[in-house]
């Protein structure tokens, strides 16, 4: 028998293998608060139904499916990307998961790559069942720019997982359930979901990401320049002070 052939050799997990397990596990997490999944569909539903159908609000054009739908599916993004992920965080962090996380080899920039990648599992089957929604009721969007709008999608999901880290890294759990709840309602008075937006308001990430699917999906258009530089700048803004700010406990 070799003197090596039991020699010790140490070292850290791949950190594909890392990330993997990581994201697993909030997949395993998220679908164990079910409710939470329903209840952030609950609103965007109900302005689905309530704006899409009737005149409660003013629209541009004749077809109120084709600016209302893709509006919906943008505050869905936010509602799970970011409200959702901000509370979910700031309590785990209260609750010393983070800590635990903090002194296992998962880097900052692999936690924000972990939670972003599972939230972006959930909102898919989201906006899969809402889409279905709209097209029950009369929404007829244009299959060719799919791509583009998945793009779009992917960038305003960075963009909302780096806010909510950031706030939930900030501030206390309850104050952060506070600011995530502010937030949305106010992105959801300016954002254009159920109105004409003011054009400034396509600073807004909510804005921009509901414009680009009106255009994308409703239109058959490719999405605007200025869409795609205000959704890139939020999401290159919010994930690199999330990865500089977020803290473990």
């Amino acid at each position: 028998m070799s003197g090596g052939t039991f020699a010790p050799a140490p070292a850290r997990a791949p950190m594909r293998a890392i990330l993997r397990s990581q994201i697993r596990m909030e997949l395993v997490l998220t679908a164990r608060r079910g409710e939470a999944v329903v209840l952030a569909m609950g609103v965007p539903l109900l302005v689905l139904l309530g704006a899409g159908l009737t005149d409660v609000t003013t629209v541009p054009g004749d077809d109120r499916l084709a600016f209302v739908v893709p509006g919906v599916l943008a505050l869905t993004v936010m509602s799970t990307a970011f409200t959702g992920q901000a509370i979910t965080t700031g309590y785990e962090r209260s609750y010393g998961v983070l800590k635990r996380l903090g002194a296992s080899p998962l880097t900052r920039p692999g936690l924000l790559i972990s939670k972003t990648a599972a939230v972006l599992g959930l909102i898919v089957v989201q906006l899969l069942a809402l889409a279905a929604v709209g097209v029950a009721v009369g929404w007829r969007p244009e299959a060719g720019q799919l791509l583009p709008a998945i793009g779009v999608t992917v960038l305003a999901t960075a963009a909302y997982s780096g806010l909510a880290l950031l706030l939930a890294s900030v501030l206390k759990p309850e104050t952060t359930t506070g600011a995530a709840t502010l937030i949305y309602v106010l992105m959801l008075a300016a954002g254009g979901i159920m109105f004409t937006a003011p054009d400034i308001a396509v600073v807004l990430p909510l804005a921009a990401h509901a414009e680009a699917l009106r255009a994308t999906l409703s239109h058959g258009t490719s999405v605007p320049v200025e869409d795609w530089l205000s959704l890139g700048a939020w999401a290159v803004v919010c994930v690199s002070a999330a990865v500089k700010k977020m803290r473990w406990e």
